[in-house]
This record gives structure tokens, sequence and C-alpha cells, in this order.
């Protein structure tokens, strides 16, 4: 019994299997996939010339002009490209998910009366304006209730929309604070209380110059200009500050400057009183008074000894054509030519060979040496050095770099830079046995 059982399982299994294939192939292509309604037709969003949008109270207006987007009420301000490029293709793509009523006598429930988001649009060439209204999400958040302003029915769009029409005119303005053109700074001043930096790039190299002369850290002075640059408005405070304006937000006299320079250009961000979790600033170019964020300040000015450069030295072992190591009486020289066979060749002061493998150890070890931080002052043990280091490199390039140690501790000073900084002992143990292993 049970093998007939199974024979007949498998008989109404295949036959079930092709007439669903049947069925299928007889089917239209996509049938499933059921083409949405779009409420505005084939609108692009590249031709939306104008939009209006009503929330909460407040109408925002912005025109399109030369290819740029402008706020023009309830002020004049550049408009936010993202916020403006989300919205215009969110309208072009818009699509009904479902009609609900087709005749809705009743909107409230709906939360259409009045609509919670109105939005208004006009395209390239057209006379009057495209209108939406926004009301609540579906029970299930899906969904946002949505109407045609002059049609009855009422249907769906997807949630997420809320989020891109839902925005009030300070949503869609350029909050950028500072208007500057990031790859074309050349130099960036910060002063707060008794910290006056400044630093100055010269070709892809930033240096400190103020309070004191010695490489930069690429790295960290970027990350300060990047902050700097790409700071937001938290909101804004006054729209045209007079002088007893800005004196109640302490921007009279800054607790903090921050100027980014561009040739013979200048931007400037002062800083003023703190309240609430917030920093009042101005920009020197306009009126307004905003607020920022209480970190901005510190993601920025930093200490002196954050903007300098940690390598000890700007050779590596790939650059130094000529290398000197004096302890005490003793020196060890090594000279990079290159063989017949293109491979780079060590000699010693007496134009000995000596071993690659060695001298490249010797020189990837001292070469990758840094601080781990920064004295004011030159630390005694620097006076009986325990290493001196000369490299020669790329271009007639030179740097010599003292070493000194005690007996917890390792520091080091560069013949071009003040100051002395202080080094992992570890790193220069290993550093000074492989110059060992030169012997």
């Amino acid at each position: 019994m049970r093998g007939w059982s199974t024979l007949v399982f498998g008989v109404v299994l295949v036959a079930l299997v092709g007439y669903i294939y049947f069925v299928d192939s007889k089917s239209e292509p996509n049938a499933a996939a059921e083409k949405k309604e779009k409420p505005f037709g084939t609108v692009t969003a590249g031709d939306i010339e104008e939009i209006a949008v009503k929330t909460g109270g407040e109408t925002a207006r912005l025109e399109k002009a030369d290819g740029k987007w402008q706020l023009v009420e309830p002020e004049k301000a550049a408009a936010d490209d993202n916020e403006i490029t989300s919205m215009t293709g969110s309208l072009a793509s818009l699509e009904v998910n479902r009609v609900v009523d087709a005749t809705a006598a009743d909107l409230k429930q709906y939360g259409l009366d009045p609509p919670r988001v109105e939005v208004s649009f006009r395209s390239k060439g057209q006379k009057e304006s495209k209108q939406l209204a926004l009301g609540e999400k579906t029970p299930t958040g899906g969904d946002l209730y949505a109407q045609v302003p002059g049609q009855k029915r009422v249907f769906l769009v997807s949630s997420f929309l809320d989020s891109t029409f839902n925005k009030t005119p300070f949503a869609l303005r350029d909050k950028t604070i500072l208007k500057v053109e990031r790859d074309k700074i050349d130099g960036l001043e910060l002063v707060s209380g008794t910290t006056n930096v400044q630093l100055v790039k010269h070709g892809s190299e930033w240096t400190l110059v103020k309070p004191i002369a010695a490489r930069a850290d690429y790295a960290a002075v970027e990350a300060a200009l990047e902050r700097l640059s790409s700071a937001q408005m938290v909101a804004i405070t006054s729209p045209s500050a007079d002088a007893a304006s800005v004196a109640k937000y302490g921007l009279d006299k800054p607790s903090s400057i921050m100027t980014a320079i561009s040739g013979s250009s200048r931007a400037t961000l002062s800083l003023g009183k703190t309240e609430n979790a917030v920093v009042y600033a101005k920009d020197s170019s306009r009126p307004v008074v905003f607020t920022v964020a209480p970190t901005l300040k510190d993601d920025v000015i930093k200490k002196i000894a954050d903007f300098r450069r940690k390598d000890l030295f700007d050779a590596r072992s790939f650059t130094v054509t000529h290398a000197e190591f004096k302890r005490g009486s003793e020196t060890i020289v090594l000279d990079k030519t290159t063989g017949k066979d293109g491979k780079d060749v060590w000699h010693n002061a007496a134009g000995k060979d000596v071993d690659a493998m060695k001298a490249e150890d010797v020189l990837n070890k001292v070469t990758g040496l840094r601080a781990s931080s920064f004295e004011d002052k030159a630390d005694p043990s620097l006076k009986m050095p325990a290493l001196v280091v000369t490299f020669k490199f790329g271009e007639n390039k030179m740097e010599t770099t003292t070493f000194g140690r005690t007996a917890t501790s390792v520091f080091a000073s560069r013949s071009d830079e003040p100051g002395t900084a202080k080094v992992e002992t570890s790193a220069f143990d290993d550093a000074m046995k492989a110059l060992d292993a030169m012997k």
C-alpha cells in the first residue's frame, strides 16, 4: 500500500508542476509586476524650476536660475543642493502605491484637512504649478496618505517621502558656514585664548610658522580643515545682526577665531558665547548670527603638538643616498650606488660593499622613529648624544637628528626644529641593535 501511495503522490506532483509551467508560459512577461501610476506623468527632475513647501506653518519657496537653486522665501539664501536633488528626484519618480478612497468626503481622517505638508512645483515651459498634499502615515507606518488638490481621491505613497518633503525653510537652505574652495586653501590661522597657531602650505607640504617654525603633520592639518570647511549651522539666531546683537552673543570679543586662507582671500569664523549646548558664531562675510556644534572648536583648534609632524625624518630607506651614524668617537657611513644589474649597492666609508639587507634594516628602523610627545625645552641628555644621524636624500636634501638617552627615556632633536621629541625606548633600542649588526 505504501508503494502505491507514493506512486500516486508522484503522479499528482508531476501533473501540478506541469500545470504551473503551462500557465506561466501563457502569461505575459512581468504580468505580476503591475505598472504603478505616476500622478504627475512624465515629470523630469532636471526640468523642475520652482518648488514651494509648506509645513508647520512655514513656507519655503525656491527657484532655479542659471542652473543653481536659491531659497527666495522667507529670505534669500543659497539652497542645499542635496535636499533639492532629493526633492526633485522624488517628485519625478512619485508613484501611487494604492488608491484607498476614490471619493473621499472626510479628509481629516487621513491628515489631509489641513495637509501636514503641501508641495507645489513648476517645470520648465509650464505656466501652472502641480501640487501634492501629504497627510498622516498609515497605521502600519509603511505609507503616507496623499492627495492631488482638486481631485477627490486619496492614495498612498511611500512613507520615506515624509523625510524628503517635510522640510522647514532652514532645512532647505545651504547651511555651510564658510564658503571656501577646499583644494585651494594654503593657509590656516587658529586663535583661542593663549593659543595662536599659523600654518602655511607649500606645494603639498604643511608647515608651522607660529608659534614655532616646524614641519606640520599633513593629516592633522587636513583633518582640521575638513572639519572647518564642512561645518554646518545648527540654527540661525539673528538673520541680520547689529552691533548690539553681536555683543549680546559674545561675538564682539570672540572666544575663538578660525581663518582659512586661499591666496589673498580669507574666510573667517568667529565663535562667541556657549549656551544650551550650542555656540554662537558668525562668519565675517555675512551679518547673520548662527549656532554651531560645541565640538567644532576642539575639532579644529588643537594643541601645537597635535599639529607637529611626528616622523623624526623626512627621508625613507628607499630615498636615502648617504647615511652617517655617530656614536661617541665611532661613525658608520653608508653610501648607495647602483650596480650593473640595476640593484642598489651599499658601501662603507672605505668603499667596501656591505650587506644590503643589513643596511636596509638599519635605514628602515631609524627612518621609522617617531615622536610620541614634544617638550618645549631641550633635554640635557642631548648634550652628550647617544646617537647623531645625518641623511642625504632626494634632490640634495639633508637632515640631522640628535638622540639623547637617560636611564628611562630617549629624546630627539632635529637641527632645524625647536624643542625636544620623546621617542619610544623599545623602537630606539631596535634601531641600535640593527646598527650594531653592521659592524
